[in-house]
């Protein structure tokens, strides 16, 4: 039977102090001190255990969290996995390239570092990043792939997807804080987009930080109803986009570590 790790500890750190109390106490009466001496020795042995027993209760509760931040990362590994697993399958669906997903969500990581996130803040961009479009499942697919424009009641259904995203990702806690870019990542600058109709700093960092790839990607590939853009023409969309459609600050960053970016993002194909 395995014994739980806080068992573990203070049956071990009860043996050990046990140990060491009957034979210091023992060797102590042998040695014949007298009673100052002895006194003196009992306060400099306990002073010795306290220093001895913190650095073996240190020692055995770092190696307790280690292994936990080890299956933690193991965890989180599985989970974003099965993540792209899902997303994959979910790109093949909307006839997208088959590494969409893959490629917004490097740039938009790398674009975030960038901008200076960092830590759990950057991980809430990775899978916010990589799930941008989780609301999609919820429509039907005469809408997503349909070759030509949408109808006025298409385009409204489409534009519930923001909010279908964020409802599936808060059923999932660990998925919860990651719902910036996939509900706002359709608000303007301009306070024109949609769902909520956001403006400015009003919108999530992460989501003003993901909008300006997503339109890069999006006109820089084809789709069921368009073909790619030239590059140069995607460039310019985005000089004029900043300031309306587009945070002006995020993409004077972007267009200026574009070629990085861009590798950072080609590298998601040759990953795959």
């Amino acid at each position: 039977m395995t014994l739980k790790p806080q068992i573990r500890i203070v049956a071990i750190y009860l043996t050990a102090s046990w140990l060491w109390v009957f034979c210091s106490d023992r060797l102590l009466f042998s040695l014949g001190y007298d009673k100052h001496t002895l006194s003196m020795l009992h306060s400099l042995k306990g002073g010795f255990f306290v220093l001895c027993s913190g650095l073996l209760l240190y020692w055995m509760i770092g190696r307790v969290f280690r292994r936990m931040d080890r299956l933690n990362h193991a965890l989180l590994e599985g989970n974003e996995q099965s993540l792209t697993a899902l997303v994959s399958a979910m790109d093949a669906r909307h006839k997208e390239t088959r590494d969409h997903s893959e490629r917004v969500m490097r740039m938009t990581v790398a674009l975030a570092q960038r901008v200076g996130l960092d830590g759990d803040a950057l991980r809430h961009v990775r899978f916010g990043a990589l799930l941008h479009d989780i609301g999609k499942l919820a429509l039907p697919d005469a809408i997503l792939i349909k070759p030509g424009p949408l109808t006025e009641d298409e385009t409204t259904q489409m534009r519930t997807h923001p909010s279908l995203g964020k409802d599936l990702l808060m059923r999932t806690t660990f998925l919860r804080p990651a719902i910036d870019i996939p509900y706002a990542h359709h608000e303007r600058w301009d306070g024109t987009g949609y769902p909520r109709g956001l403006s400015g700093d009003s919108i999530p960092l992460a989501a003003r930080i993901f909008s300006v790839v997503d339109v890069w990607d999006a006109l820089s590939f084809p789709r069921v109803y368009k073909h790619a853009w030239p590059e140069h023409d995607v460039l310019d969309y985005l000089r004029n986009a900043a300031g309306g459609q587009l945070d002006p600050q995020i993409v004077a960053l972007f267009l200026e570590h574009y070629d990085e970016l861009k590798a950072v993002g080609m590298d998601a194909a040759v990953a795959d």
